[in-house]
Protein backbone atom coordinates (compact mmCIF):
# COMPACT_ATOMS: atom_id res chain seq x y z
CA UNK A 1 0.00 0.00 0.00
CA UNK A 2 1.48 3.37 -0.85
CA UNK A 3 0.70 4.91 2.27
CA UNK A 4 3.21 7.95 1.03
CA UNK A 5 0.22 9.04 -1.47
CA UNK A 6 -1.88 10.25 1.37
CA UNK A 7 -0.10 13.57 1.19
CA UNK A 8 -1.81 14.38 -1.91
CA UNK A 9 -5.11 15.31 0.12
CA UNK A 10 -3.27 18.00 1.72
CA UNK A 11 -4.43 20.64 -0.60
CA UNK A 12 -8.10 19.12 -0.08
CA UNK A 13 -10.55 21.60 0.97
CA UNK A 14 -13.49 19.54 2.12
CA UNK A 15 -16.98 21.82 0.91
CA UNK A 16 -19.52 19.65 2.66
CA UNK A 17 -22.83 18.77 0.15
CA UNK A 18 -24.90 17.91 3.10
CA UNK A 19 -27.50 20.79 3.53
CA UNK A 20 -27.21 21.76 7.35
CA UNK A 21 -29.71 23.22 9.70
CA UNK A 22 -29.83 27.50 9.42
CA UNK A 23 -27.77 28.72 12.52
CA UNK A 24 -25.92 31.67 11.91
CA UNK A 25 -22.48 31.57 13.04
CA UNK A 26 -19.25 33.66 13.39
CA UNK A 27 -15.81 32.80 12.44
CA UNK A 28 -13.25 33.97 15.04
CA UNK A 29 -9.68 33.10 13.49
CA UNK A 30 -6.27 32.56 14.16
CA UNK A 31 -6.99 32.12 17.94
CA UNK A 32 -3.84 30.50 19.63
CA UNK A 33 -4.34 27.35 21.48
CA UNK A 34 -0.46 26.42 22.01
CA UNK A 35 3.34 27.74 21.60
CA UNK A 36 5.49 24.93 21.10
CA UNK A 37 9.35 26.35 21.08
CA UNK A 38 8.15 30.04 20.14
CA UNK A 39 5.63 28.65 17.36
CA UNK A 40 2.19 29.47 17.83
CA UNK A 41 -0.46 26.86 16.67
CA UNK A 42 -2.98 28.39 15.52
CA UNK A 43 -7.15 27.32 15.21
CA UNK A 44 -10.48 29.12 14.27
CA UNK A 45 -13.51 28.75 15.97
CA UNK A 46 -16.94 28.69 14.35
CA UNK A 47 -19.29 30.20 16.95
CA UNK A 48 -23.48 30.28 16.64
CA UNK A 49 -24.66 33.82 16.90
CA UNK A 50 -27.69 32.64 19.17
CA UNK A 51 -27.24 33.06 22.88
CA UNK A 52 -26.64 30.26 24.89
CA UNK A 53 -23.96 26.89 24.94
CA UNK A 54 -23.75 24.84 22.61
CA UNK A 55 -21.64 20.91 21.90
CA UNK A 56 -18.09 21.75 20.74
CA UNK A 57 -16.52 19.87 17.76
CA UNK A 58 -12.74 19.83 17.43
CA UNK A 59 -12.16 19.43 13.46
CA UNK A 60 -9.00 17.54 12.29
CA UNK A 61 -7.15 18.01 9.44
CA UNK A 62 -5.63 14.86 7.28
CA UNK A 63 -2.75 15.27 4.42
CA UNK A 64 -0.81 12.27 6.31
CA UNK A 65 0.37 13.70 8.53
CA UNK A 66 2.83 16.24 6.79
CA UNK A 67 0.51 18.44 4.77
CA UNK A 68 -2.79 19.89 4.98
CA UNK A 69 -3.89 23.03 7.67
CA UNK A 70 -6.77 23.87 9.55
CA UNK A 71 -8.84 25.07 6.16
CA UNK A 72 -8.94 21.58 4.92
CA UNK A 73 -12.03 20.44 6.33
CA UNK A 74 -13.46 24.18 7.27
CA UNK A 75 -17.18 22.72 5.08
CA UNK A 76 -17.23 20.45 7.96
CA UNK A 77 -16.49 23.27 10.53
CA UNK A 78 -19.40 25.14 8.76
CA UNK A 79 -22.25 22.24 8.52
CA UNK A 80 -21.53 21.69 11.70
CA UNK A 81 -21.49 25.31 13.57
CA UNK A 82 -24.77 25.30 10.99
CA UNK A 83 -26.44 22.60 12.95
CA UNK A 84 -25.47 24.20 16.43
CA UNK A 85 -22.25 22.94 17.38
CA UNK A 86 -19.14 25.28 18.31
CA UNK A 87 -16.60 24.18 15.93
CA UNK A 88 -12.64 24.36 16.31
CA UNK A 89 -11.07 24.01 13.31
CA UNK A 90 -6.94 23.58 14.11
CA UNK A 91 -3.26 23.45 13.04
CA UNK A 92 -0.91 21.34 14.52
CA UNK A 93 2.86 20.35 13.64
CA UNK A 94 4.10 18.38 10.80
CA UNK A 95 6.30 16.25 9.74
CA UNK A 96 8.89 15.24 8.21
CA UNK A 97 9.95 18.34 10.46
CA UNK A 98 8.10 17.34 13.49
CA UNK A 99 7.92 13.38 14.41
CA UNK A 100 5.67 11.11 15.93
CA UNK A 101 4.16 12.00 18.82
CA UNK A 102 3.77 16.00 17.76
CA UNK A 103 0.84 15.87 16.04
CA UNK A 104 -1.16 13.78 18.84
CA UNK A 105 0.35 16.08 21.35
CA UNK A 106 -0.95 19.17 19.82
CA UNK A 107 -4.03 17.93 19.29
CA UNK A 108 -4.27 16.70 23.12
CA UNK A 109 -3.31 20.56 24.06
CA UNK A 110 -6.25 21.76 21.58
CA UNK A 111 -8.33 19.39 23.94
CA UNK A 112 -7.05 20.91 27.29
CA UNK A 113 -7.36 24.62 25.50
CA UNK A 114 -11.03 23.93 24.34
CA UNK A 115 -12.21 22.41 28.36
CA UNK A 116 -10.65 25.28 29.81
CA UNK A 117 -11.16 28.29 27.36
CA UNK A 118 -14.62 27.07 25.10
CA UNK A 119 -16.93 28.18 27.39
CA UNK A 120 -16.18 32.24 26.01
CA UNK A 121 -16.75 30.82 22.76
CA UNK A 122 -20.41 29.31 24.03
CA UNK A 123 -18.80 25.58 24.25
CA UNK A 124 -20.29 23.70 26.86
CA UNK A 125 -17.21 22.21 27.50
CA UNK A 126 -18.52 18.79 29.40
CA UNK A 127 -19.75 18.08 25.61
CA UNK A 128 -16.65 17.68 23.37
CA UNK A 129 -16.49 15.47 20.22
CA UNK A 130 -14.54 15.57 17.46
CA UNK A 131 -14.29 14.80 13.56
CA UNK A 132 -11.54 13.86 11.38
CA UNK A 133 -10.13 12.71 7.74
CA UNK A 134 -7.36 10.59 6.92
CA UNK A 135 -4.28 11.55 9.07
CA UNK A 136 -7.15 13.28 10.79
CA UNK A 137 -9.44 10.63 11.31
CA UNK A 138 -6.40 8.91 12.78
CA UNK A 139 -5.63 11.54 15.84
CA UNK A 140 -9.03 12.11 16.51
CA UNK A 141 -9.44 8.03 16.85
CA UNK A 142 -6.25 8.19 19.05
CA UNK A 143 -7.79 10.73 20.97
CA UNK A 144 -10.52 8.95 22.11
CA UNK A 145 -8.76 5.81 22.81
CA UNK A 146 -6.46 7.26 24.81
CA UNK A 147 -8.44 10.37 27.23
CA UNK A 148 -7.82 10.77 30.68
CA UNK A 149 -9.56 11.70 33.40
CA UNK A 150 -7.97 14.87 35.46
CA UNK A 151 -4.87 14.00 37.19
CA UNK A 152 -1.47 15.50 37.84
CA UNK A 153 0.24 14.16 34.56
CA UNK A 154 -2.54 15.89 32.42
CA UNK A 155 -2.56 18.71 34.45
CA UNK A 156 -5.93 18.01 36.15
CA UNK A 157 -7.89 18.24 33.16
CA UNK A 158 -10.30 16.17 31.19
CA UNK A 159 -8.52 15.13 27.86
CA UNK A 160 -11.40 12.49 27.23
CA UNK A 161 -13.85 12.98 24.22
CA UNK A 162 -17.51 12.66 24.19
CA UNK A 163 -17.71 11.22 20.60
CA UNK A 164 -16.15 10.89 17.89
CA UNK A 165 -15.96 10.79 13.46
CA UNK A 166 -12.99 8.95 12.15
CA UNK A 167 -13.36 9.34 8.14
CA UNK A 168 -10.60 7.25 6.25
CA UNK A 169 -8.96 6.62 9.73
CA UNK A 170 -5.60 4.43 9.72
CA UNK A 171 -6.02 3.28 12.85
CA UNK A 172 -3.23 0.47 13.58
CA UNK A 173 0.36 0.35 12.46
CA UNK A 174 1.80 -2.53 14.76
CA UNK A 175 2.27 -4.68 11.17
CA UNK A 176 3.18 -3.91 7.76
CA UNK A 177 4.74 -5.97 5.29
CA UNK A 178 7.70 -3.43 4.70
CA UNK A 179 8.43 -3.50 7.89
CA UNK A 180 7.10 0.06 8.45
CA UNK A 181 9.97 1.57 6.37
CA UNK A 182 7.18 3.99 4.46
CA UNK A 183 6.70 5.71 7.74
CA UNK A 184 10.30 7.16 8.40
CA UNK A 185 9.38 10.48 7.39
CA UNK A 186 7.16 10.54 10.35
CA UNK A 187 8.24 8.01 13.05
CA UNK A 188 11.73 8.62 12.26
CA UNK A 189 12.35 4.68 12.00
CA UNK A 190 10.50 2.14 11.08
CA UNK A 191 8.76 -1.04 13.24
CA UNK A 192 12.25 -2.95 14.31
CA UNK A 193 13.45 0.49 14.74
CA UNK A 194 10.46 2.55 16.75
CA UNK A 195 8.30 -0.19 17.75
CA UNK A 196 7.44 1.39 20.75
CA UNK A 197 6.24 4.52 18.57
CA UNK A 198 4.25 2.38 16.06
CA UNK A 199 2.27 0.98 19.09
CA UNK A 200 1.82 4.50 20.96
CA UNK A 201 -0.04 5.79 17.74
CA UNK A 202 -1.89 2.91 17.23
CA UNK A 203 -5.41 3.97 17.86
CA UNK A 204 -6.67 0.39 18.20
CA UNK A 205 -3.98 -0.94 20.88
CA UNK A 206 -5.75 1.10 23.10
CA UNK A 207 -9.39 0.39 22.49
CA UNK A 208 -11.34 -0.88 25.90
CA UNK A 209 -15.35 0.05 27.39
CA UNK A 210 -14.15 3.17 28.50
CA UNK A 211 -14.28 4.63 25.11
CA UNK A 212 -16.70 7.15 23.72
CA UNK A 213 -18.61 6.03 21.11
CA UNK A 214 -17.38 6.23 17.54
CA UNK A 215 -18.26 6.51 13.94
CA UNK A 216 -16.70 5.24 11.21
CA UNK A 217 -16.65 6.00 8.01
CA UNK A 218 -14.65 4.84 4.49
CA UNK A 219 -14.88 3.83 0.88
CA UNK A 220 -14.52 0.46 -0.22
CA UNK A 221 -12.24 1.27 -3.08
CA UNK A 222 -9.75 3.43 -0.76
CA UNK A 223 -6.31 2.32 -2.03
CA UNK A 224 -4.76 4.50 0.25
CA UNK A 225 -6.20 3.89 3.71
CA UNK A 226 -7.79 0.25 3.13
CA UNK A 227 -11.22 -0.02 4.76
CA UNK A 228 -9.95 -2.99 6.97
CA UNK A 229 -8.10 -0.64 9.22
CA UNK A 230 -11.61 1.23 10.25
CA UNK A 231 -13.17 -2.07 9.80
CA UNK A 232 -11.22 -3.67 12.78
CA UNK A 233 -10.91 -0.61 15.15
CA UNK A 234 -14.89 -0.71 14.58
CA UNK A 235 -14.48 -3.95 15.37
CA UNK A 236 -12.77 -4.02 18.80
CA UNK A 237 -14.43 -1.12 19.63
CA UNK A 238 -18.15 -3.12 19.86
CA UNK A 239 -16.30 -6.39 21.35
CA UNK A 240 -15.34 -4.18 24.27
CA UNK A 241 -19.30 -2.83 24.40
CA UNK A 242 -18.67 0.36 22.91
CA UNK A 243 -21.24 2.12 20.71
CA UNK A 244 -19.54 2.10 17.13
CA UNK A 245 -20.87 2.80 13.78
CA UNK A 246 -19.63 2.26 10.51
CA UNK A 247 -20.53 3.37 6.69
CA UNK A 248 -19.64 2.36 3.80
CA UNK A 249 -18.90 3.94 0.59
CA UNK A 250 -19.22 1.31 -2.14
CA UNK A 251 -16.73 2.22 -5.04
CA UNK A 252 -15.56 5.50 -3.20
CA UNK A 253 -11.79 6.05 -3.36
CA UNK A 254 -10.05 8.18 -0.88
CA UNK A 255 -10.12 11.41 -1.59
CA UNK A 256 -14.68 11.36 -3.14
CA UNK A 257 -15.11 9.54 0.37
CA UNK A 258 -14.03 12.54 2.25
CA UNK A 259 -16.90 14.00 0.62
CA UNK A 260 -19.91 11.88 0.35
CA UNK A 261 -22.72 13.45 0.78
CA UNK A 262 -24.63 10.31 2.76
CA UNK A 263 -21.27 9.34 4.94
CA UNK A 264 -21.44 13.13 6.05
CA UNK A 265 -25.10 13.18 6.68
CA UNK A 266 -24.81 10.11 8.99
CA UNK A 267 -21.94 11.33 10.66
CA UNK A 268 -23.11 14.88 11.86
CA UNK A 269 -26.32 12.83 12.98
CA UNK A 270 -24.26 10.96 15.08
CA UNK A 271 -22.66 13.88 16.65
CA UNK A 272 -25.72 15.33 17.09
CA UNK A 273 -27.70 12.33 18.41
CA UNK A 274 -24.55 11.86 21.20
CA UNK A 275 -23.93 15.37 22.06
CA UNK A 276 -27.30 16.42 22.21
CA UNK A 277 -27.59 20.20 21.03
CA UNK A 278 -28.68 22.16 23.07
CA UNK A 279 -29.29 24.73 20.20
CA UNK A 280 -32.58 22.17 18.83
CA UNK A 281 -35.13 25.29 19.69
CA UNK A 282 -32.50 28.29 18.25
CA UNK A 283 -32.27 25.76 15.06
CA UNK A 284 -35.73 26.05 14.20
CA UNK A 285 -35.98 29.86 15.31
CA UNK A 286 -32.84 30.37 12.49
CA UNK A 287 -33.94 28.19 9.67
CA UNK A 288 -36.34 30.63 7.87
CA UNK A 289 -34.00 33.61 8.19
CA UNK A 290 -31.29 31.56 6.95
CA UNK A 291 -32.97 30.61 3.81
CA UNK A 292 -32.09 34.09 2.72
CA UNK A 293 -28.55 34.04 3.65
CA UNK A 294 -27.41 30.62 3.44
CA UNK A 295 -23.82 29.97 2.36
CA UNK A 296 -22.32 33.20 4.06
CA UNK A 297 -19.66 33.38 6.21
CA UNK A 298 -19.99 35.40 8.91
CA UNK A 299 -16.28 36.75 9.99
CA UNK A 300 -16.55 38.32 13.43
CA UNK A 301 -15.24 42.20 12.86
CA UNK A 302 -13.46 41.54 16.24
CA UNK A 303 -11.34 39.13 18.35
CA UNK A 304 -12.47 38.60 21.08
CA UNK A 305 -10.33 40.10 24.63
CA UNK A 306 -8.61 37.32 25.20
CA UNK A 307 -4.74 36.83 25.84
CA UNK A 308 -5.03 33.43 24.50
CA UNK A 309 -5.69 34.85 20.83
CA UNK A 310 -3.18 36.62 18.26
CA UNK A 311 -4.06 39.35 15.59
CA UNK A 312 -1.00 38.33 13.70
CA UNK A 313 -1.49 37.65 10.12
CA UNK A 314 0.03 34.04 10.62
CA UNK A 315 -0.89 30.75 9.38
CA UNK A 316 0.65 27.90 10.57
CA UNK A 317 1.12 26.00 7.70
CA UNK A 318 4.02 23.69 6.44
CA UNK A 319 4.47 23.02 3.64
Amino acid sequence: MSIRCIALIGCLVVASQVTAAGVQYDVREKIVYSKVDQRELLMDAFVPKEKGTYPAVLVVHGGAWRSGSRYQLRGYAIALARMGFVCFAIDYRLAPEHKFPAQIEDCRAAVKWIRKNGAKYKADTSKLGAIGYSAGGHLVSLLATTGEAPCEQNGNIDTRLQCCVAGGAPTDFRAFPDQGNWAEYWMGGNLKTEPEKFRLASSTAFVDSKDPPTFFFNGTSDALVPITWSENCHAALKQAGVRTEMYTIQGAGHMQAASDPIALEKAYAFLQEELKPAAGNAIEAADDESKATSGQTNSAPEQPKDETETSKQTEAVED
